[in-house]
């Protein structure tokens, strides 16, 4: 306050109420303005801890996108690097399997190892013996099947011989081109037979033939019977054929061509010739020369030659081959072993085969057709054959693979 005498300011003096309601003033203005202070710092705490767990995070991300980025940079070349050994692989597996086959070839070709003096006259006493046995039994089966051959004559005074028929319990079995000459009946009881004895005599020998026959009652001689190829080498073209064809005739119809079913046919009468667009995938003249390579395989076997000329006589290659000096003495499950049907020098193409087979039927049917032996079913088939044969085409299953 200013002093009215001298004009100086001087300390203003309160009382004590004065100075108590002052002092009180000041600390609630105290108070209020240390709450605002503590609510600022806690909410700038806040703040700064919400900045530090965002860069935090930031910086995690950051981290894991790295990891991510090297995780599919080590990706992209553990990728290239499985594909170069998919390639190495690739090549190893085929020079292997190029070796495999050299091998096969080489032990084919190659002699077996030397034996000592005791080795080899066991084996050969063995080889001799099992011979013996096969021989015996092969001859017994031939006796029960009572395969002979009927009619001919040897060649006598400078006259050349005639061949006669081969028949298998008293039945005849044609030739390809004479199939038609007999009736679905009699072919069907035939060529049950000659699988009966084809399958005892390959049993009897130990030797695994290209193709199979299975029969539709799923029973051994049970129902009709089907044939097909089973795995074998890429030698002779016949492993491809693994199709199931109808090896059998009904009373009405005939299997030559596809039929729609296992037990659908056509008739016999239109077997032979059909429409040149029409699909081959089945037919009886198939299945039968499958039969034919069946035996001159197991000719080959027991080193009896048959040309493909002489093919489709059966029987007779079948008497060949129980005549053979070298029956038995090798199988494919005795020692000398046999590779697997069938080795590069087997020399018949399946192909070929089937083409002979396919043609043979046309050119005995015309031949016989003039001399008027034929059956009354084929009778019909030639008087098609003259009425149509500039619009028809021949059967030809060798592209029905």
């Amino acid at each position: 306050m200013e002093c009215k005498n001298c004009e100086l300011r001087q300390r203003q003096f309160f009382c004590e109420n004065c100075l108590r309601t002052h002092l009180r003033d000041k600390r609630l203005q105290t108070q209020r303005f240390a709450a605002d202070r503590d609510g600022q710092v806690a909410k700038a705490s806040k703040l700064l801890g919400s900045v530090s767990d965002g860069r935090l995070r930031r910086a995690e991300v950051a981290n894991c996108q790295d990891q991510v980025e090297d995780v599919l940079c080590s990706l992209a070349s553990l990728r290239k690097d499985n594909e170069n050994k998919r390639e190495r692989l690739k090549l190893l597996r085929e020079n292997i399997a190029n070796r495999r086959r050299t091998l096969a070839m080489a032990v084919q070709l190659s002699p077996p190892p030397p034996l000592n003096h005791l080795q080899s006259q066991e084996s050969t006493t063995l080889s001799n013996a099992l011979a013996r046995a096969r021989s015996g039994l092969v001859q017994e089966l031939v006796e029960v099947f009572n395969v002979v051959e009927v009619g001919g004559r040897p060649p006598i005074g400078g006259k050349a011989g005639t061949k006669g028929e081969w028949t298998i319990c008293e039945l005849v079995l044609p030739v390809p081109g004479d199939i038609r000459r007999y009736p679905p009946d009699h072919i069907n009881a035939v060529i049950t037979h000659t699988i009966h004895f084809l399958g005892l005599l390959a049993f009897y020998l130990g030797v695994k033939l290209p193709f199979e026959i299975s029969w539709s009652g799923k029973k051994f001689g049970v129902g009709q019977p089907w044939i097909g190829a089973c795995r074998g080498t890429e030698s002779g073209n016949w492993a491809k054929w693994f199709q199931k064809h109808p090896l059998h005739l009904s009373a009405s119809s005939s299997a030559l061509i596809s039929p729609t079913s296992p037990t659908e046919s056509l008739p016999l009468s239109e077997s032979y010739i059909i429409p040149s667009e029409a699909s081959q995938s089945s037919s009886f003249t198939t299945a039968f020369a499958m039969l034919l390579y069946n035996v001159t395989y197991l000719g080959y076997t027991q080193s009896v030659e048959i040309p493909l000329s002489q093919a489709g006589e059966v029987l007779s290659n079948l008497w060949a081959v129980c005549c053979s000096p070298d029956l038995g003495r090798r199988s494919h499950q005795t020692t000398p072993l046999l590779p697997a049907p069938t080795p590069p020098s087997f020399p018949l193409d399946f192909a070929q085969l089937l083409q002979a087979t396919a043609a043979t039927p046309t050119s005995r049917a015309r031949s016989k057709s003039s001399k008027g032996h034929t059956h009354s079913t084929a009778k019909a088939v030639r008087e098609k054959i003259v009425e149509e044969e500039e619009g028809w085409d021949l059967v030809d299953d060798v592209g029905s693979a």
